[in-house]
């Protein structure tokens, strides 16, 4: 799995490509915290490249989608989601807990 970030006035842009299991969803969780951590609560997350992703993966996006919403701070957005990522969000119910978006420009302008 490969991380890039890239921080923009009003957002963070997270790309993430390869596959997020569980072996790997703690380096998606240390990026996202880093961000939250350091008081940017508005991020949107590219997911042209990504393979896979695993139940983990899926609690690792909960956790930062929780922590940027608390007290109206602001959100995790989701870009260019591959079909099958998007249909096991669809599965688990987790489409109505993020925007999603068909590109990155929409998702970082939403934000």
């Amino acid at each position: 799995m490969e991380i890039t970030s890239k921080q923009f006035k009003h957002c963070d842009l997270l790309t993430v490509k390869g596959r997020v299991d569980s072996a790997t969803s703690p380096k998606l969780s240390e990026a996202l915290d880093a961000i939250v951590n350091e008081g940017r609560f508005k991020i949107a997350i590219d997911m042209t490249g990504l393979e896979y992703m695993s139940s983990a993966g899926f609690r690792a996006l909960i956790s930062a989608q929780r922590n940027c919403k608390r007290y109206n701070r602001g959100e995790v957005v989701l870009a260019c989601v591959p079909a099958n990522i998007n249909s096991a969000l669809e599965l688990a119910g987790f489409t109505t807990l993020f925007r999603i978006f068909p590109d990155v420009t929409a998702a970082v302008g939403n934000l």
